[in-house]
This record gives structure tokens, sequence and C-alpha cells, in this order.
């Protein structure tokens, strides 16, 4: 570095360290054909940190350029450029300065992704256990995959999705979900959101101003198809399903339904039901929407089939790795009905034009090898000795609780004796406590007070939780209960 005499000065004249200079010694490394942008850009970025200050005169040219070691046209051809942006300003005879017109401070990046902050003991559903993911076998057909990728693969893919994926994808819905699944007819998307958005634009597209949705269901379906410009009716269930009959009163043609596990109250459709809601679907030339969103985990017994593969002309079918792999890779698919299948590609085309192909093509390759059956197997041990450990804690724990619905996927509903009761004090104390936990009146669609009649019913995830931090956060929720 040049002596304090070529340093440069500080808005009140005194000399700037030689640190300030520190981050421009990368650039006038770089090879010669860039180190004139290497230099501009970290002069520039200099200013931008603050780490040189509005107001702060600069060396010359020639001490510059003897300081750092390279020519002074390439000082010069810099500061001219980062005058003419904006970033120093200089005068004939009065040298080179910082400007004022830039913003010094970097703007921070915030994280809005949902997580629960402070819990001592999180049982809000929705996660399943981030740590199952198969960083190894992912890494091995990621590395697969680029190596055998074609070139021209990695243009605009169909907006369907790569037909090698469509085809894997065929195969796994059909043999694990019974569905008809046509590789024409599918389309991959980015997670069950996405299909959900594509379907409120075909339908809109058609003339299908609502659809009814099940309450108490999931509350994303409102916000999807409202931005879709399709209005949400909620519809009551019953012990076997959504009501056929309401949804007749009501005069809608398309439903929303979680059929094999309902969400949130955890019971499946029965028989009757299913063949009552594709009656009615036929009838009134509608269609039945099918979020499949944990099929694949049932514990006492063989999952039941989709809905889907009863009638696929009527059923459009979503199902996604959510679950089953980890939400963030935002990767699902949708089993589309002819009829709205041109609509729904074409809307498809024009929101994203396609899927990335890295991400098909490693899914693809996943699939084709066997992995992602080991995935769902390992899953599916992992969760049902969590629920088990669950089911368990709460008999010990708080004796007299209900646990309602099936024996599947990641969650269950707990119905707490009255005693535990009003709800809105429980669930104070558990908040307090440090304990997240949801009830289920916060997914009815229709609004009302809480019937704590039968006892306060909360819904419970298990998936994310260790066996040992469920015994241990199901105590915690045992000893706020009781003050």
């Amino acid at each position: 570095m040049t002596s304090s005499g070529t340093n440069p000065q500080r808005p009140n004249g005194g000399p700037v360290g030689s640190a300030a200079w520190e981050l421009l010694l990368p650039a006038v490394s770089a090879p010669a054909r860039t180190r004139g942008r290497s230099l501009q850009a970290a002069l520039r970025e200099a200013v931008r940190s603050g780490r040189l200050a509005s107001g702060t005169r600069l060396p010359s040219s020639r001490d510059l350029a003897a300081d750092l070691g390279v020519s002074r046209g390439l000082v010069t051809e810099a500061y001219e450029q980062l005058t003419a942006e904006g970033y120093l300003r200089s005068g004939r005879g009065a040298g080179t300065w910082v400007g004022g017109a830039v913003r010094t401070t970097r703007p921070r990046a915030r994280d809005l992704s949902p997580r629960a902050a402070g819990s001592r003991a999180d049982f809000v559903a929705g996660t399943p256990d981030l740590s199952l993911f198969p960083r190894t076998a992912w890494t091995t057909a990621h590395r697969g995959v680029l190596a055998e990728l074609a070139h021209q693969d990695l243009g605009y893919p169909d907006p369907r999705g790569l037909p090698r994926l469509r085809a894997a994808l065929a195969e796994l819905l059909t043999r694990r979900r019974g569905v008809v699944a046509d590789p024409e007819r599918i389309v991959v998307v980015s997670g069950v959101a996405q299909a959900t958005s594509l379907l409120g634009f075909a339908l809109h597209a058609r003339g299908l101003p609502t659809v009814g949705v099940e309450d108490p269901g999931s509350p994303q379906h409102d916000a999807l198809y409202t931005a879709a410009g399709v209005t949400t009716l909620p519809v009551p269930l019953d012990e076997e399903g959504i009501s056929v009959g309401s949804l007749r009163d009501a005069g809608v043609r398309a439903a929303v339904t979680t059929p094999s596990h309902q969400f949130p109250t955890g019971i499946a459709y029965s028989a009757r039901r299913r063949a009552e809601l594709l009656d009615w679907a036929r009838s009134v030339d509608g269609f039945v929407l099918e979020d499949d969103y944990d099929g694949d985990f049932r514990y006492d017994r063989a999952p039941v089939g989709a809905l889907q593969g009863l009638d696929p002309d009527r059923v459009a079918y979503t199902g996604s790795v959510s679950k089953s792999l980890a939400p963030g890779l935002r990767l699902g698919w949708l089993l589309v009905p002819q009829s709205l299948a041109d609509e729904v590609v074409e809307r498809k085309r024009t929101m994203d034009l396609g899927h990335p192909t890295i991400d098909q093509a490693l899914f693809a390759r996943f699939l084709e090898r066997g992995d992602y059956d080991r995935q769902l197997r390992r899953c599916q041990r992992a969760y049902r000795e969590r629920r088990d450990a669950l089911v368990s804690a709460l008999d010990e724990h708080l004796p007299g609780t209900l646990v309602s619905g099936i024996a599947a996927g990641l969650h269950v509903i707990a119905a707490l004796p009255h005693r535990y009761g009003p709800q809105d004090e429980l669930l104070a104390r558990l908040g307090a406590a440090g304990v997240s936990v949801r009830p289920l009146t916060d997914y009815a669609h229709a609004r009302g007070e809480p019937d704590d009649e039968g006892g306060v019913r909360l819904v419970l995830g298990y998936a994310h939780l260790s066996p040992t931090r469920i015994r241990d956060g199901v105590r915690l929720m045992a000893e706020a209960a009781r003050h």
C-alpha cells in the first residue's frame, strides 16, 4: 500500500486507513482480460458497503495505479465508469470523490418461512420429519442425472413435465394408489398448491364460479381458489364424509375432498359416500377435486385406493412429495380429467413455462431405481412408531383423552375431557407453557363459538417429532392443562 500521503481522505480531511483498499487486491489479481471489470466491481462494492463513505476523496489515478501495481489507464477507466454511474463525482482540478447518491446500507434479507418460534413442544400439524430426507440417495441420483442428461433436455420442457417422469409417476400411482394414470394426462407441478391454482383457473374458464370445500378443511383452499377467481363454499361433513345433500342444495358443480384421510378430522370416506359423491358429479356435469396429501401413510391396513380410480373423467387427482420427502422441493403432480386438460396445460405453460428440468429428471431416476419406494417404507415405519408414542403418552398423561380418526397420516385429533376446558383458557395455558397446538376449530371455514360439551379437540401433528420429544411434549402439555 502507498504511504498516507496517497491514501484517500475522509470528508473531514483525515486519511482513510489502507484497509479500505484491501478488497481491491483480489480484483487486480484477476486475469488480464477481466481485471478492469473486476476493479470496477470491487470499487463499486466498497462504495455500496460504506467502506468508502460519501464525501471521501480518492487518490489520483496515478497514485492508485502505483499502489495496486496496475496501469494508470485501468484506474482511469474505472473512475470514469463509476462517475458515469453516479458512484463517484469529479471536477477538473478538484480530484475524484465518492458521490452522495449511493445507499450504503445493505438491505436485510428476511426469512418469512413458517416456523414455530420459541416453542418447547411444537404439535402443529403439517410438517414431516425433514431429517429423514435421503440425502445420500438424492445426491447419487443428482450426479447420475447430470452425467446422462442430454444438452437439449436443458431447454424449455413440455409444460406437462418430462415424459420420463410422467411415465414413472403413472407406474407409481397406478401401483400404490390405484389411480387410472395416463401419462398424457399427468401434469408435473410445484406442489398441490399449484395444482389447486391450475384447477381453479380451469374451472373459472369453464364457467364454474364456485367450489365446495370440506368444513372443517385445509385453510389454504380458500386463498388459492379465490386468487383464481373462484369462490369457495363451506360444506359440512358427517361421519362418512362430505355432505352430498349440501352440495346439491348449494347448486355447486365442483368440490374439493380428501377422501382417503380427511384433513383435519382424520376420517376416511365410506364406500357409500364415495359412490354418492361420484353420482352427484355425473348428475351435475361437475368435478371432484381429490387432494391425496398423505394417502401412502396408513398404519392399520393397506391404504384405501384413490377416488380417482373409480371415475378418472370426473375426478382431478393431486399429490406431492411434501410429506414423503420435503415440502421445500416444491414437486407434485396433477392427474387431470380429459375435459379440463387443455385449459390446465395452457395455464401451466403461461404460468411458469414448465417445472425445472433437472429436478424432474432427478425425481424420475429416484422413482425408477426404487429409491422412492424405500423412502416411503422408511417414513411409514417412523411415523407409525411416533403415532403409537403419541397415543400412549396421551393415555398416560391426559387420561380420558379420545383419539379419533383412522390410524393414518401425520396427525391425530385428540379430544380432551371437559375438565381441561374451556378451550380459550386451555390454549392460553398451553401457549404460556411453550406448547404450540391448534384446535380443530381453527380449521373451520364457518366460524362459530367453540363447542366444549365433549371437551376440547386438538389437532396434534407428530411426524416431525421423535418419540422422546413426543412424550416430553405431552407431559409438558398435561402439566399446563392441569394448572
